[in-house]
């Protein structure tokens, strides 16, 4: 059987095409996609579930900080340090991740995701700090290796015609989580202390592994168990440099993914410190925010598939992101309750709904055989973004003091994050 390692992008009469060649229309059929030993729709249901889940067990801390700083002895906008330590090791992660998925499958790699998140969620329950940063590490690694597991299983087996869609609701997972994390852990937080969220997230992952854990090896079908990784570590990073097309997608993803896990980390703490709203209807605000992401989610995959260009969808995103970012410095107690939430919702329909469009745009334009160490590669600098947004942003609000002010200084990640895009785009148009 083809597999995505090894199947080449043709067209219907059997003509080669290079992936990089055009970055703003695909071809009407760069591969014809393989019979799932499943049904596809259970596929899409675990990798979203897991998807969830994992940026759950990220979002935990963002989402009750004002509940753990006291008891932690940091200020509650630490929690910026705290992600920067999840992403940076997500990043390290996902350099080899694509090598990781080619040699022991991608249900197995799909199932040690979730242990590690499941580990990670106990560590911060611990209330330690020190246990706390290295429970981040192993949340880290957990979520970096979701993504290319998921985009190498969805990319073999997903018609062409539908990739943006897929891969967006695969990606719904992610704000998703944070409909989840506003509705039940600040409730969760108040009844049974911030510990209790972070045990209640290691449950669901445990939920999780009963569910999805005893089928997941029939995913890996492709692997190869003989594959050498020495040598070849670097292998993702390379392959994104190397290729215009990749290379503008993944400094998108850097400059994107800095605005959105601050918008998702600093929320909360807006609405309770600049204000005064209290930490459960901040949390009902925070998921209006990702429901309109994920609704968002799905409508852009759709777009993108109908207009056939990812790219102008995508740069069309960071603009609208740079006006909600904008617009949030402008945000005061004496707004009306619904106004604020009309402003984070457009704020989140940008800055939360880019990820699948982005991940299916990484996929069609990757050299054949390579949609996993392309993901991985691209993802390596998506987390960087991570680490370096909410950092910065933490560093930014303590000089001007300000929750909105601060995020309309970060509104030069997307804009820069579309202007990378659209010159790849434009590059890549000229070579071919």
């Amino acid at each position: 059987m083809a597999t995505d390692e090894t199947a080449p992008d043709q067209t219907a009469q059997g003509k080669t095409i290079s992936p990089a060649a055009s970055v703003t229309a695909p071809p009407a059929a760069p591969f014809a996609p393989e019979t799932p030993p499943a049904p596809f729709a259970l596929l899409l249901a675990e990798v979203t579930s897991v998807q969830a889940i994992a940026t759950l067990s990220v979002l935990t801390m963002a989402t009750v900080a004002p509940l753990a700083a006291g008891s932690l002895g940091v200020g509650a906008e630490a929690v910026g340090y705290q992600i920067s330590i999840i992403y940076g090791a997500g990043a390290l992660v996902s350099s080899v991740a694509g090598l990781v998925v080619r040699r022991w499958g991608a249900g197995t790699v799909g199932v040690a995701a979730m242990v590690l998140g499941l580990l990670g969620c106990l560590g911060l329950a611990t209330g330690l700090l020190w246990v706390a940063a290295l429970a981040s590490v192993l949340i880290g690694i957990g979520y970096g290796l979701v993504n290319p597991s998921s985009s190498h299983l969805l990319n073999r087996f997903t018609p062409p015609a539908r990739r943006n869609l897929v891969f967006s609701l695969k990606q719904t997972g992610v704000p998703l989580a944070g409909v989840l994390a506003g509705l039940i852990l600040p409730g969760i937080g108040q009844w049974a202390g911030w510990r209790g969220a972070a045990l209640a997230v290691a449950a669901l992952f445990a939920v999780l592994l009963a569910i999805f854990a005893p089928g997941r090896r029939v995913w890996d079908d492709d692997r190869k168990p003989g594959l050498i990784l020495r040598g070849k570590l670097t292998e993702g990073p390379r392959l994104v440099w190397r290729e215009p097309a990749l290379r503008g997608f993944a400094l998108m993803g850097f400059c994107f993914s800095a605005i959105q896990l601050s918008l998702m980390a600093f929320t909360v703490n807006m609405l309770v410190h600049d204000l005064g709203w209290p930490i459960v209807t901040a949390g009902f605000a925070v998921s209006v925010m990702q429901l309109s992401g994920a609704a968002a989610r799905i409508g852009w995959g759709l777009l993108a598939d109908r207009m056939r260009s990812g790219t102008a969808v995508l740069a069309g995103i960071g603009v609208l992101s740079m006006a909600a970012a904008l617009a949030t410095a402008t945000l005061a107690p004496s707004w009306p309750s619904w106004a604020v939430v009309v402003v984070l919702a457009v704020f989140g329909a940008g800055a939360i709904g880019w990820n699948g469009v982005f991940l299916a745009e990484v996929a069609r334009v990757s050299p054949p055989g390579s949609a996993s160490a392309a993901t991985g590669g691209a993802m390596m600098l998506t987390f960087a973004g991570v680490v370096v947004g909410p950092a910065l942003f933490a560093t930014a609000y303590n000089a001007v003091g300000s929750y909105g002010l601060t995020f309309a200084l970060m509104a030069v990640f997307p804009v820069a994050g579309a202007l990378a895009v659209l010159l790849a785009a434009r590059r890549s148009k000229n070579a071919a």
